[in-house]
């Protein structure tokens, strides 16, 4: 688990990006532009920060890079997410016994 995930998932247009990729199953900085309130310059520098953050890959297809979701880091942070929210579910459980106790 590493900051750079929780960084690049920080910005509202990268996570757009995200969705529009996994609802389309790939796109390209022009694509997904189209679809966005922001210029492909701008939706390049997003893609370079999800990519180093290994949320997407890059293939090149004849001229154009198409970019594609990696669930793998996205199922990665969400175990860690999962495990954090049982171990403070399981203190919380341990502070109301112990109240309730009193």
């Amino acid at each position: 688990m590493t900051e750079d995930v929780f960084t690049a998932l920080a910005d509202p247009t990268r996570r757009k990006i995200l969705d529009l990729l996994a609802t389309h199953g790939h796109g390209t900085a022009t694509t997904l532009a189209a679809e966005l309130p922001v210029s492909r310059p701008a939706v390049i520098k997003h893609l370079g920060v999800l990519d180093r953050a290994g949320l997407v890959g890059a293939h090149r297809h004849g001229r154009e890079v198409r970019y594609v979701v990696r669930p793998e880091r996205l199922q990665a942070t969400a175990a860690w997410m999962a495990r954090l929210a049982a171990q403070w579910d399981a203190r919380l459980a341990a502070v109301k016994a112990l109240a309730e106790d009193e």
